[in-house]
């Protein structure tokens, strides 16, 4: 694992120290010999939810002024517009607006509008709402045709080159534009006007997939939670062989995620293997539910929410036998091997490659190396399943239509996700899967995991 250089701070950083910084920096991004599985300090400082907002919006408003106008230029859009109804909102709508703004309110309309380098982007709410702070109000209220009117009036004073809309046939996150505002939007810009108009599903990427720098430091936070409510529930503290559940402990990983204040993006789940049950070199996934027992191999997968932004965590576990003190040497190669599978996988991340190339130099490598592998990489952010490049599907093992043809950008965060399968001489050469996923950064260079990943078995003893 690379080791992780400092970045320069922003001045907005300044403005986060006494609320975000603290809980940024209480964990390392390389985890040691814990692995991140203690919480301690991490937990400590999530903020109470009176606090979050001004977070939120203090990183909202870092996005807009020094990230927006650069990718609105990097699409070639000179007006952008996000148009959407309360309750059907649109996917970008919600990252552009602050707390406490849970939807769309009525017809709520923005309009962005690059000015140019030197004044920057001009933001505009033609909504009967203001949004104080962040976008000036461009309209004071009426009817339907009214709000309209105004919008096409600002749009004609400012005579954009090229008015971008989120229409899309390829990508849900540029497709957030429903087909009735669609076809009134154009009906009201006339023949002219609608003439100009471009589909911006690139920047809706683009604006979804990149990270700030202290979205990148938030990362090392929220990841070490993750990591450390896994480590807690695989251990004697939850569980007891031959009593406790796969389901106790999934409930018990959503419990303590909600006693912390913290929700998730799905419902967490936990399996098991063990000798005597076949996993198949067929089979996609190898695992059942049901009571765990000594020797059993645990896995689970869980993803938080906290501060607008999205983890993914799979990690893996093991509940000695009676008499046994450490995990026996075949699952320890084993996990060795799945880690080597990441070390190939993240080695082949490169800036303007695309997911698709990617995986065919991963799947390449491991071959060359024997390593049975299957790949199913995807970024995170906004959203858990987030904008960017797929690398693989656990479906699909080879070219991913669209998604895998996105190139890789710098600054944005992944799920490093996959499995390998080993055979394990104490099972008498029964495969043993080891599903794994880390979230980790890509600066453009190299990858990085945002608070260690799992190179030792979680141990029940």
């Amino acid at each position: 694992m690379a080791h992780v250089r400092s970045r320069p701070r922003c001045a907005v950083g300044a403005l986060l120290t006494l609320t975000l910084l603290p809980a940024v920096h209480a964990q390392p991004r390389v985890a040691g010999a814990d692995q991140g599985r203690t919480i301690g300090a991490a937990t400590a400082r999530v903020l109470p939810e009176r606090e979050r907002p001004a977070v939120v919006n203090r990183i909202l408003k870092d996005r807009l002024e020094t990230l927006l106008p650069r990718l609105m230029r990097e699409a070639g859009i000179d007006l952008w517009l996000v148009i959407n109804r309360e309750y059907v909102e649109d996917p970008v709508y919600l990252t552009l607006v602050p707390e406490p703004v849970f939807h769309a309110r009525r017809l709520s309309m923005l309009l962005f509008f690059d000015r140019g380098p030197e004044k920057g982007v001009e933001r505009l709410t033609v909504s009967r709402y203001p949004i104080e702070g962040f976008y000036t109000a461009a309209w004071e209220g009426g009817t339907s045709d009214d709000q309209w009117s105004r919008l096409v009036s600002l749009i004609a004073d400012r005579n954009p080159k090229r008015i971008g809309i989120n229409t899309s046939s390829d990508w849900s996150f540029g497709d957030g534009l429903t087909a009735g505002l669609h076809g009134r939007l154009l009906k009201a810009l006339g023949p002219e006007l609608s003439g100009r108009v471009a589909s911006a599903e690139k920047l809706c990427v683009r604006w979804l997939e990149t990270r700030t720098p202290l979205e990148l430091d938030l990362y090392a936070h929220m990841t070490a939670i993750a990591r450390g409510v896994i480590g807690e529930a695989f251990s004697a503290r939850v569980i007891t062989p031959g009593v406790t559940t796969t389901d106790d402990v999934a409930w018990y990983v959503r419990q303590r995620f909600t006693d912390l204040g913290l929700s998730t993006w799905f419902v967490p789940s936990v399996n098991r293997q063990r000798a005597g049950e076949p996993c198949t070199a067929e089979q996609p996934f190898c695992g059942t539910s049901g009571t765990i027992d000594r020797g059993d191999v645990l896995h689970t997968d869980v993803g938080i929410t906290y501060l607008r932004l999205n983890t993914d965590t799979q990690e893996m576990g093991y509940v000695l036998r009676r008499g046994e003190t450490d995990v026996v040497p075949g699952l320890v190669k084993a996990l060795a091997e799945g880690n080597r599978w990441q070390d190939v996988l993240t080695s082949e991340f490169a800036t303007g490659r695309t997911g698709d190339e990617v995986f065919a130099r991963t799947d390449a490598a491991a071959k060359r190396e024997r390593i049975r592998h299957a790949t199913y990489t995807h970024a995170v952010g906004f959203h858990g399943h987030a904008a960017g490049p797929s690398i693989g599907m656990w479906d699909r093992q080879g070219p991913v239509p669209v998604t895998g043809q996105w190139p890789l950008a710098p600054n944005t965060a992944y799920a490093i996700e996959g499995n390998v399968k080993v055979a394990v001489p104490e099972w008498n050469g029964q495969l043993v899967q080891i599903k794994l996923e880390q979230t980790a950064l890509f600066d453009g260079t190299k990858v990085v995991y945002a608070a260690g990943r799992q190179t030792t078995w979680h141990v029940v003893r």
